[in-house]
């Protein structure tokens, strides 16, 4: 028998944090998420709040845990786009359609009593979350900024009338087999032709009060009309800056400014945190937390976290100028590959900027909709 219930108790919000990591916990390419980070989605402070409200459910077989589900009402952008939306994130489920029914059935009927009419997901509550069903690369190892799931989960949600809303694709890159310098070259060209620079910081928390308001404009403005995105809120901006103190080193963030000092270009890159994450199962003990500051200060792999350009900008070349950063970062940190994260299939100027690398396409991820009745 298949029973479910909405996320209420202590016990139950353990029971909906806690099933993901025992349902993978042999899967050597699960990547937990920061557990004490997932805590706070229950905290009525929570940083999202103030433009969500959500709720959870748990299913239960035979009396054992078998799966959970998180609804999302995203206002602020709902209000955006003029639609009446609810996401659903966090999905985990045992191979068994019955599962998935009863819990896609008590976000759906949560979503109609709410006045909404679709549902789409999995899209977390905003784009520095977690989002996109994993449709391709079982085998290889996720990101710490994105999530792994078991091949099954796609025949479970499409059973149940979703389809494709979007896909998105990720890339491994390497260095090219053959660099005759053209690629840095052309960067040089760029920077000087149109009176550009790098922006020059002390510290982090120097580049933070340098570029901070600047940094969250251009993210809002380069970002706005990306699939499932949200603005700032002040609340964001605070949790981004914290996870940037801690995991951030200055030689992998990279702005670019006029000659006005106005930032036209930015890119982040987060060093790869999998390895370390996995070994603790997402939860920062003081082990695990030197295992991060070593990852951290001599990382083996890169995830490209953040590229965002000023659409003024988007045709003179400045991607060329973040191309070549890139690559330097490979040939001399020592870097084995950059993984980039999520590119939607249809974005073809950041996926042309990685033609210059060796780029190898391994995991696709994808967005599915569904329009309630």
């Amino acid at each position: 028998m298949i029973t479910v219930q909405e996320v209420k108790t202590k016990q139950q919000q353990k029971e909906f944090l806690d099933f993901p990591l025992r349902l993978y916990k042999d899967n050597p390419c699960f990547v937990p998420p920061l557990y004490s980070d997932e805590k706070k989605m229950f905290r009525a402070d929570y940083v999202y709040y103030d433009t969500c409200e959500a709720a959870c459910w748990n299913a239960y077989k035979d009396g054992v845990m078998a799966g959970r589900i998180q609804a999302i009402l995203q206002k602020a952008h709902n209000e955006k786009t003029g639609e009446k939306r609810i996401r659903f994130t966090r999905f985990d489920a045992i191979d068994d359609q019955a599962v998935a029914d009863a819990l896609f059935a008590a976000l759906e009927g949560w979503a109609k009593a709410k006045g909404m009419d679709t549902v789409c997901g999995p899209l977390g509550f905003s784009d520095l979350e977690r989002e996109g069903l994993l449709i391709e690369g079982f085998d290889e190892l996720a990101t710490f900024e994105e999530q792994y799931n078991a091949p099954y989960y796609q025949h479970l949600i499409e059973n149940l009338g979703y389809g494709k809303e979007v896909d998105w694709e990720e890339r491994k890159i390497y260095l090219p087999e053959k660099d005759d310098g053209s690629l840095e070259k052309m960067a040089d060209y760029v920077m000087k032709r149109y009176n550009l620079h790098f922006g020059p910081a002390k510290s982090k928390r120097d580049f933070i009060r340098r570029y901070a308001d600047g940094f969250f404009a251009l993210l809002d403005e380069s970002y706005k009309d990306i699939y499932g995105t949200v603005p700032f809120t002040d609340g964001m901006k605070k949790m981004l800056i914290d996870n940037f103190m801690l995991i951030i080193e200055l030689k992998y963030v990279g702005v670019i400014l006029d000659e006005n000092d106005k930032l036209v270009c930015l890119g982040l890159c987060f060093p790869s945190l999998s390895r370390a994450l996995q070994k603790s199962g997402g939860k920062l003990s003081p082990a695990a937390l030197v295992r991060v500051l070593r990852d951290v200060k001599h990382p083996k792999i890169l995830d490209l976290g953040l590229v965002a350009v000023d659409p003024a900008w988007a045709n003179r070349g400045v991607a060329t100028v973040v191309s070549a950063h890139i690559l330097k970062l490979l040939r001399e940190e020592g870097v084995e590959y950059c993984e980039t994260n999520l590119n939607l299939e249809d974005n073809r100027s950041i996926i042309n900027m990685w033609k210059r690398f060796r780029a190898v396409q391994h995991k696709k991820r994808r967005s599915y909709v569904k329009h309630l009745l």
